[in-house]
């Protein structure tokens, strides 16, 4: 894997994400290397391939420096403003044991006094580290991605991400703690269609750490992530490949849409944005 110290020219970033303001992204590139992940675009940027996503990670070593002066461009501490840790690459992924860029951002967060919503989302055990900060915020909340309850799935399209199983470890601990929290059920799994009791499993799971609030999110299925799907997934039974193609058909949504309106009632949990969320959608 290539290992990269860079430095960025900008930091805190205006969100086009529907429910987040600002976004901090302390690395370009993600280890975890998910074979579905939309962020793979990122390798534009740095003069790389989609199939090269994985096997490079840039740090922003200069971020936490370069916070300290955005923040001043934020009213009122950042009152009812929300920041999100982060939405092309995952905040706690290995290198940031070594480079403790996200925890240094947060802790120029606090000194700042920010009193808007601090949002993590990762795949991580590594974000335990960062309890003792997290509890600080006046708004702090923690979403882990869980796509399967099944650490062979896992393994099969989150390559080197945690086990299914420990990022439910995780969310469990972070419910002791008293910190908020919500899942990222995203992207759904096209087999979870033909093999609904999964489905079940999964937010059953969730609904047992003490989680409260999903996201579900449909697969984004774009020329470039398609591409990288065809490379990575050529083992794959054939069944479950053209299950991925199917999920582009709307009936395909709407019949899984009908089963995940049907769990969160059945586990009473909230879902966020009120619907299940579609990719295309969100780019009108």
């Amino acid at each position: 894997m290539e290992v990269k110290e860079i430095q960025t020219k900008s930091i805190l970033t205006l969100s086009k994400l529907p429910d987040t303001d600002y976004v901090i992204n302390p690395y370009v590139g993600c280890r975890f290397g998910c074979t579905y992940c939309y962020a793979s675009f990122m390798g534009r940027f740095v003069s790389k391939q989609i199939n090269d996503w994985g096997e490079y990670v840039y740090a922003k070593i200069n971020a936490p420096e370069l916070l300290r002066n955005e923040l001043r461009k934020l009213k009122n501490k950042g009152r009812n403003k929300s920041v999100l840790f982060s939405s092309v690459t995952d905040p706690y992924q290995g290198l940031e044991a070594k480079y403790k860029i996200t925890r240094k951002c947060l802790e120029i967060l606090l000194e700042y006094g920010f009193e808007g919503t601090i949002s993590i989302l990762t795949k991580s055990n590594l974000v335990l580290r960062d309890v003792d900060l997290l509890s600080k915020f006046r708004h702090a909340e923690i979403g882990m991605t869980i796509t399967t309850t099944n650490d062979d799935i896992s393994r099969y399209f989150e390559k080197f991400a945690p086990a299914a199983s420990v990022r439910l470890e995780v969310l469990q601990k972070l419910n002791q703690t008293g910190l908020k929290t919500y899942v990222f059920v995203g992207p759904l799994l096209p087999h979870f269609v033909a093999k609904k009791e999964e489905l079940d499993s999964l937010f059953k799971a969730i609904t047992k750490t003490g989680n409260k609030e999903i996201y579900v999110e449909h697969i984004n299925l774009s020329k470039y992530i398609l591409e990288r799907l065809k490379k990575e997934l050529k083992g794959l039974d054939i069944s479950i490949l053209k299950q991925f193609y199917y999920s582009k058909n709307k009936s395909y949504r709407d019949e899984l849409d009908n089963i995940i309106m049907e769990l969160v009632r059945k586990y009473k949990l909230k879902l966020r944005m009120g619907s299940t969320i579609y990719h295309d959608e969100l780019k009108n």
